[in-house]
């Protein structure tokens, strides 16, 4: 088969596929062009709708990375807190030998471990509080015998 055979046979297979496509339905009293323009009309909806299914998951997306990096940011701020607060332990010389655990948590710091006595415990509370970003302090520290 030579090139322009070749080319008239594939204009007429798009040109029945066309057909069959707008149909040929003998039920449907539309013609070839009404069908077409209803199947453009239903592809333009389609469209739209996915548009807004995908504008609506880049949405969800977005709010999960935003809720990361808060969560992130947190993270970061209690773990500057917790170690300043274990400096101003280390700086205390009633302090600084006690085995002091420091957690924190969304700016609530626990203490726990031994004081040595009821004194070195509040100067404990006082230090922690007075670190920036500190929301409270839950002195769980146990006098020392």
């Amino acid at each position: 088969m030579n090139t322009t055979h070749r080319t008239t046979a594939c204009w007429m297979a798009a040109a029945l596929s066309a057909f069959m496509i707008v149909g040929c339905d003998s039920r449907d009293d539309r013609t070839a062009g009404e069908k077409l323009d209803a199947a453009v009309a239903e592809t333009k909806q389609e469209t739209a709708e996915a548009r807004a299914d995908a504008s609506a998951a880049m949405d969800r997306a977005g709010d999960k990375v935003e809720n990361a990096t808060a969560n992130m940011a947190n993270t970061m701020d209690d773990a500057g807190i917790t170690a300043k607060v274990n400096a101003a332990f280390a700086g205390d010389p009633k302090l600084s030998a006690m085995k002091i655990d420091v957690d924190t948590e969304q700016g609530r710091v626990s203490l726990s471990g031994t004081a040595p006595d009821a004194q070195a415990r509040d100067r404990a509370t006082e230090l922690a509080q007075a670190v920036e970003g500190v929301k409270g302090v839950d002195n769980q520290l146990q006098l020392g015998r």
